[in-house]
Order: structure tokens, then sequence, then C-alpha cells
């Protein structure tokens, strides 16, 4: 038998006062746009910024349908419309921000596995690395330096016959 260990860093800041520019911008704009979300059912909203090579932002929020299936996670409404709008530009990172009332050590929410598995196959697509900032109701954020250390083990197009 082999064992392999896989690690990675989390860095954790205590609240926003720790960024600027841009990254402060992505992440105020991920908190911004959970007013945007529709929510009607889980109660539960969500907000997303990516961040293009090209500096643009790209907000989106969660939408739910009456089945809930069909509904959209805000990370994948964001990447949607920038994959839409700039298809040849890559993206660089991806802010969260989740309304999840959190105690003050909390861990904030992390993007679901079919929005890591999006985000993996933009990597992957154009050879960079996504940057993660997560936040939530207790102010702190998470910052992760690529999607791939969510998300070791990604299905992509290696893994297709």
């Amino acid at each position: 038998m082999k064992e392999i260990k896989y690690e990675f860093t989390l860095k954790v800041f205590d609240d926003l006062k720790s960024f600027s520019g841009v990254e402060k911008k992505l992440i105020e704009k991920a908190i911004s746009a959970r007013e945007n979300a529709d929510a009607k059912y889980s109660n539960f909203k969500v907000g997303s910024a990516v961040l293009l090579e090209n500096g643009k932002i790209i907000k989106g929020s969660n939408q739910e349908n009456a089945i809930f299936p069909l509904g959209l996670c805000a990370e994948r409404v964001a990447l949607s419309s920038a994959i839409n709008n700039y298809p040849f530009i890559p993206v660089t990172a991806l802010a969260l921000s989740t309304q999840k009332k959190l105690k003050k050590d909390e861990m904030a929410v992390f993007p679901c596995g079919i929005c890591r598995q999006a985000l993996a196959e933009q990597e992957d697509k154009f050879g960079n690395k996504i940057k993660l900032y997560i936040t939530g109701s207790n102010k702190k954020v998470f910052v992760i330096d690529s999607v791939s250390d969510i998300l070791p083990f990604a299905f992509g197009d290696e893994s297709l016959i």
C-alpha cells in the first residue's frame, strides 16, 4: 500500500480591512450581489463575483425555482455570464458571500461540488489558477489560492476516453 497526503493552505482574515484595491472591490461586489438573489424557497441568499484578467468584474446571485434541481448557484451564474460576454478572457478570481448567520469562529460556506467542477474546468481551459475569496456574516474572509486546492481530483478532459 502507498499512502499519499494532500494539503493546501487556507488563509483566514478577520475582515475586509486587510484588502484593498481590486480584491476588496471583488469581495464587496459579491456581498452586494446577494441582494439580487431569488431565494424565495430557501431564504438562503448567495452572491458571487468573478474577476477577469482584463479587470472586469461580473456579478451573480443564486436563482431558485420551485423545482429545486433547476436552481442556479451564484458562482455558476457569474461564471456563465463572464464566459458568455468574455469567452476568451480567463477568470483570475472569484468572491463568494452568503447571508448564513455564522458564529464568530465558524467557517464560511464554500462552493458546492458542481460549482467547484465548473471553476476547475475554467482553470484547466486557460491554464491559470482561480483565487477564491469566501466570506459570510461573521466578516471573516477565507482565501484559497486555487480551485484545484478544494477539488484536487477534478474530472476533466484527461478523464475522458
